[in-house]
């Protein structure tokens, strides 16, 4: 019996305390996103995973490596890098203040910056309009907007990523050089 009446107690103290249809004066707007300084804002991306199941990291354009980078999910890197980055399955934004000088390999890459190194991107890459890349490109698929700089080879489709995948880094024409 004492239960009952505790159990009935809370209904109706729940009941009596919730507004009705009142908006909560002190909640945010479910817009509001945190601002990381002047860094652009880049438009969300169309892979499988959606972006608010993944874990999105920033390195912002003050921040300079020399080194390795590693990540699991999803790279924003605005920033000077010299070095390789690597994800197996990550997808990588390269901002358009980013410096990379080094090898980029990424499940996805969307290129903003400026890239002096070899990028490998086992599903899709995509050059943006203000995108300079001096390196071979290896991907599943590859997008390239007007007015992007772009100045090597590239090998695109199922074969490119099996033979990035197996270790083959050099191309029969790389041997000899460019003229």
């Amino acid at each position: 019996m004492l239960k009952k009446i505790i159990s009935t107690t809370n209904e109706d103290d729940y009941a009596a305390e919730e507004p009705a249809a009142e908006p909560d004066a002190y909640a945010e707007p479910e817009a509001a996103q945190p601002s990381y300084g002047s860094s652009p804002s880049y438009p969300e991306t169309s892979y499988s995973s959606s972006p608010s199941q993944m874990s999105r990291n920033i390195l912002s354009s003050d921040v300079k490596i020399k080194g390795s980078i590693s990540f699991g999910e999803e790279l924003i890197l605005d920033a000077a890098v010299e070095g390789e980055v690597n994800s197996d399955a990550g997808h990588l934004t390269v901002g358009e203040n980013a410096r990379v000088k080094g090898e980029i390999k990424t499940r996805a890459v969307i290129v903003y910056g400026k890239i002096d190194g070899n990028l490998t991107a086992t599903e899709r890459c995509e050059l943006k309009a203000d995108a300079e890349i001096v390196g071979d490109i290896r991907a599943g698929t590859l997008s390239i907007e007007e007015g992007a700089a772009f100045m090597g080879q590239s090998s695109v489709g199922a074969a490119a990523v099996a033979s990035a995948k197996s270790g083959s880094s050099s191309s029969p024409s790389s041997s000899s050089p460019a003229k």
